[in-house]
């Protein structure tokens, strides 16, 4: 990567730069045994946290990890797993929230919602 010191502050290409435009309004939270889920970050306190207009993010395709989902999304939708969207959850046992870019959450919201087969 080519950088440029300027007055002692090194500084990289804006092409190369990780995107900063993040909503922090729109999460993914990975509990310690309920799952994963992404929705709006309504309330946290501690461990708990409440989120709404939240869907379960069961099985995801198409990103290495939640780290690249929450900030590229899926580049496979069609593979992902998410159920239908609950008004609100609370979790009690949260032990990562990550902030969720616009590219990403727009993803997220795009995965056709998966349902049991009858």
């Amino acid at each position: 990567m080519k950088t440029i010191l300027i007055d002692g502050i090194e500084y990289i290409p804006k092409s190369e730069a990780i995107e900063t435009n993040v909503s922090y309004d729109y999460v993914i939270v990975r509990t310690y045994s309920a799952g994963v889920f992404a929705g709006y970050l309504k309330e946290r306190s501690g461990k708990e946290v409440v989120l709404s207009n939240a869907r379960r993010l069961w099985y995801w395709h198409g990103a290495a990890s939640l780290s690249e989902l929450a900030v590229k999304g899926t580049s496979d939708p069609d593979k992902c797993k998410f159920p239908c969207e609950v008004s609100e959850i609370i979790l009690t046992e949260a032990i990562e929230i990550l902030p969720v870019t616009p590219v990403a959450q727009e993803s997220i919201k795009c995965v056709p919602v998966w349902t049991a087969q009858d």
